[in-house]
């Protein structure tokens, strides 16, 4: 068949982004397939393929709302007048044939949210304008005649949309991120005791690997207090703007000690195969790249219910599930874990559940998807 002219919509490509990680992944499994591949974006950062066709719009905006209804419009200009053949919005913009719904359901991350904070802020939030804005540009989207396929990457997120919006289980497509186990890959004494040493680490401590930013979403203080009562330390790699307040609680527990605050790596490798475990008890969570990173490494994982990647995990065996905000449960499951990864028989289950999700079975199921489009 001919060639398919591909547009993928992501409004800001940051390269220690999920979603992100996803478009440039999916990008490079492609290459080699009958497809022309074009972004829509306000700004691309990091490496760029020749064979890419980039399309910068960066209208003005002057607030989130602004920001976000500006985008969406100059990018369905774009599309429109380029007449792709198949748009993927990775933004809730209608009009388009396929939207990935990498950020989940917004409704549900805020009711998820709530649950941490006091009631008069809880109003505030699920009637704040921005958030009723995006509420209601996601309902526009799922109804706009012109979406024929949502791509999850967790069946979680498949059953909220479903719940939510009415969307038929046929349009749905859970297509699972890909991971490259030949890059992330379980280390050895030397690099674990090498950054180690970097870190003023001994040798023989127990420590876990916290790693995302945005650290109330990702659940950085429920990690902390569950930290707090055992002998484990913790790699935080990740920015937020409120990294005092988290340092403070830590102080307050009585573990700074144990708590490393890194901020952003570009090269987080190293960290996890020095690390015994990753410990991301996320609020809501699709499904974060770094759990795929973490078991390509040979660590288990202490997740929460509420995040898609805990559907790659075996309670007990790879890792263990938890309510995201029941710190008792996590700190059992903290001291559950082997004191270290390496060698263990929980990390050697970790590796093995996620190499099958390598770049070649993403491609060819992108691929069947859009394939299966254009014959529509």
């Amino acid at each position: 068949m001919s060639s398919i002219r591909l547009a993928i919509v992501r409004q800001k490509y940051r390269p220690d982004g999920g979603a992100e990680r996803f478009i440039s992944r999916a990008l490079e499994a492609l290459k080699n397939h009958n497809l022309s591949l074009n972004v829509i974006t306000r700004e691309w950062q990091g490496e760029q393929n020749p064979d890419w066709n980039i399309f910068l719009c960066n209208p003005a905006k002057w607030g989130r709302i602004s920001r976000e209804r500006g985008f969406a419009h100059a990018a369905q200009q774009i599309w429109q007048k380029e007449r792709f053949d198949l748009v993927q919005s990775h933004e809730r913009i209608a009009g388009c044939d396929i939207y990935r719904a990498g950020d989940g359901v917004h409704r549900r991350w805020l009711l998820q949210r709530a649950k941490i904070l006091p009631r008069w802020r809880q109003k505030l939030l699920l009637n704040d304008r921005y958030h009723r804005y995006v509420m209601n540009a996601e309902k526009e989207m799922y109804a706009a005649p012109e979406l024929q396929a949502v791509i999850c990457n967790a069946e979680m997120i498949k059953h909220e949309i479903m719940e939510d919006f009415g969307i038929a289980e046929s349009k749905i497509h859970v297509i699972y991120n890909a991971i490259d186990s030949q890059h992330f890959m379980p280390g050895n004494e030397q690099i674990r005791l090498q950054i180690r040493t970097k870190l003023n680490i001994a040798a023989n401590t127990s420590c876990l690997i916290y790693v995302g930013s945005g650290f109330e979403r990702k659940g950085l203080e429920a990690a902390i207090r569950a930290l707090a009562p055992t002998q484990r330390h913790l790699l935080v790699i990740g920015k937020d703007k409120d990294e005092k307040h988290y340092k403070h609680l830590a102080a307050s527990l009585g573990c700074q000690n144990q708590v490393h605050f890194l901020g952003v790596q570009n090269n987080v490798l190293p960290y996890y195969q020095a690390a015994d475990g990753l410990l991301l008890p996320t609020l809501y969570d699709p499904f974060p790249n770094v759990i795929l990173e973490a078991m390509a490494c040979g660590l288990p994982i202490i997740t929460s219910n509420t995040c898609g990647g805990a559907e790659f995990i075996e309670q007990g065996k790879s890792g263990f599930i938890c309510d995201a905000l029941d710190i008792h449960a996590l700190t059992n499951a903290i001291n559950e874990l082997p004191q270290q990864a390496l060698g263990s028989s929980m990390g050697l289950i970790a590796r093995e559940r996620v190499i099958p999700q390598n770049a070649t079975q993403l491609s060819q199921q992108l691929v069947a998807l859009y394939q299966s489009l254009m014959r529509v």
